[in-house]
């Protein structure tokens, strides 16, 4: 009988610790991920004009924009 409650304990510990690492990833790694992925989809669908390119802490920026609809422009990575 002490080797099941052991067992049990065991299989209790290994669900809530599933548990924890499950509710890290879909709340704080997920969403990183998905925003990555949209972002670099978005900017590969672009149409970019790099005549003026944006510095942002180092790295040098393209302003973008979707389908003729330069009224909602983003940067994207220049990679000329």
């Amino acid at each position: 009988m002490k080797e099941a409650t052991g067992e049990l304990n065991l299989a209790v510990v290994v669900a809530i610790s599933i548990g924890i690492l499950a509710a890290f990833f879909f709340s704080y790694l997920w969403p990183l991920i998905s925003n990555n992925f949209e972002r670099t989809t978005q900017c590969d669908k672009a149409v970019c004009d790099c005549s003026e390119l944006v510095e942002i802490e180092g790295v040098e920026y393209c302003t973008c924009w979707i389908d003729g609809n330069e009224t909602n422009q983003f940067n994207c990575v220049f990679k000329g």
